[in-house]
């Protein structure tokens, strides 16, 4: 059951007004860009384009269906693993990813594409991508939180967590211009250390009343490691989708490719050398195998090298595996953050190594190389390499700050009693929120008992 209190703000009001400010924000703002728009044939000829497969949906639809599946089923199976939460996992997610992808294209929109002739937002595929780019950031967080909080609950954290990123985004990409294809530092560290520190805010000291429902069983791991492998084969797509065209988005889908084969390797060798008997744990296979993937994310376009690449994926394997082993329950234990995923190994700390790998690449890089992966023009024409590399330390700061900052101060609105979270007893338990159907076995020990009765048998 949800906690009793005198208010509490329903899913269906929030719902519905969230939606209906979207249809009047996107009628006053939104409109098609000039290669979604019945104009597109006017802009060929200006541009003196050829052929339609120039438009850019030919070049970004195929990423952006990969990314899309990512979304909403790679990272909505992944949070099925509980024995009771599979529909929270995977319908919560669905809810939040939705509600959110409306938001970050207003807000994306505001930051990086209004247009000053008319103050419109015009947008396309590449919008869309950058939407699902955002709301990642959000379902990263949602795993700190997995089944210890409601859908209102989530859906606040996903409207201030979009609008932070947003703001960081700008920062790190615009203002202090560091790349970061991929997302290490703007996507998977800023939405870590942003579900972390609510976790903490959100800290349940008797969270034990509810122990018998954290565990998972073996179909829930199953169904877990389904969202696994759609990840895994869609990350190089993540970190290449808005990459330059040509060389840099080839070099991106190259480097993360073998990133993730690395980091695969070592989980499973250090998962088996962790137990004593040499078998492996399923935690460790269903998310630090992905760990490649964030971790090539900030340097996924940069000339790393091939032989980089499985350094980086080897690297952070060998750190996710190990912060599964042994961080997870220090931090539970000793700084009261309950981390229902474990995104503090998948994302906070391979985000991290993504963001120092791409400070290092970008310093220790000749600037001929790298002069069109960035952009050395206008006001950072004459920006050398070295200082690009701090540049691009400096945008992994300013995720990791804006990540707890907001988290802590999110995390305190969320605490306000009002938002109808379940109590202790009731974490982890789809009852709370769901119609669930009985279980078959519970339903056949039913009617046993029933047929028992009826023949004057008393229960064993």
């Amino acid at each position: 059951m949800a906690k009793n209190t005198n208010i509490r703000i329903s899913l269906p009001a929030v719902c519905f007004v969230w939606q209906i400010a979207m249809i009047i924000l996107f009628g006053v703002f939104i409109r098609y860009d000039e290669e979604s728009d019945t104009h597109w044939i006017e802009h060929r000829r200006k541009k003196n384009i050829s052929t339609n497969l120039e438009n850019d949906f030919y070049y970004r639809y195929p990423s952006f269906q990969d990314v899309h599946v990512m979304i909403f089923v790679g990272f909505g199976f992944l949070m099925t693993f509980l024995k009771r939460y599979s529909f929270g996992g995977v319908g919560f997610n669905f809810l939040i990813a939705a509600f959110g992808i409306q938001w970050a294209l207003l807000m994306q929109g505001w930051f990086h594409h209004l247009d000053e002739n008319d103050w419109k937002i015009k947008i396309g595929v590449e919008n869309l991508i950058n939407a699902d780019f955002c709301v990642a950031s959000c379902l990263i967080a949602y795993g700190a939180c997995l089944g210890k909080v409601s859908p209102v609950q989530l859906m606040v954290l996903t409207l201030f967590g979009v609008t932070l990123f947003a703001v960081e985004e700008y920062i790190i990409l615009e203002l202090l211009h560091a790349k970061d294809a991929g997302g290490s530092m703007v996507i998977h560290t800023f939405g870590a250390y942003y579900g972390l520190t609510i976790s903490w805010v959100l800290y349940r000291p008797l969270l034990s009343q509810s122990r018998h429902l954290q565990g998972s069983v073996y179909h829930s791991d199953v169904f877990a490691m389904i969202g696994t492998l759609f990840l895994w084969m869609y990350w190089p797509s993540f970190n290449s989708a808005i990459a330059d065209h040509g060389d840099g988005q080839h070099r991106a889908v190259i480097n993360t490719y073998l990133a993730l084969a690395s980091s695969v390797l070592t989980t499973f060798a250090i998962s088996s050398i962790s137990q004593n008997n040499g078998k492996l744990d399923m935690v460790h296979i269903q998310n630090a195998t992905l760990a490649g993937g964030v971790a090539m994310g900030t340097a996924s376009e940069f000339m790393i090298t091939p032989y980089g690449s499985l350094i980086v994926g080897f690297c952070s394997g060998i750190v996710s595996t190990f912060g599964y082993l042994f961080l997870t329950p220090f931090m539970e234990k000793t700084l009261k953050i309950q981390d229902s995923c474990g995104i503090h190994n998948l994302h906070a700390m391979p985000g991290v190594i993504g963001g120092i790998v791409g400070a290092i690449t970008a310093a220790s890089a000749s600037r001929s190389k790298l002069i069109n992966t960035f952009d050395f023009k206008d006001a950072v024409a004459n920006r050398t390499v070295n200082i690009q590399g701090g540049y691009q330390a400096a945008g992994l700061f300013v995720a990791i700050a804006f990540g707890l900052v907001g988290g802590a101060l999110v995390g305190g609105i969320l605490k306000l009693p009002i938002w109808g979270d379940p109590a202790d007893a009731n974490c982890f338990d789809d009852d709370v929120y769901w119609e669930v159907p009985e279980d078959e076995d519970e339903n056949f020990l039913s009617r046993h008992q029933n047929m028992n009765h009826a023949r004057g048998i008393p229960d064993l």
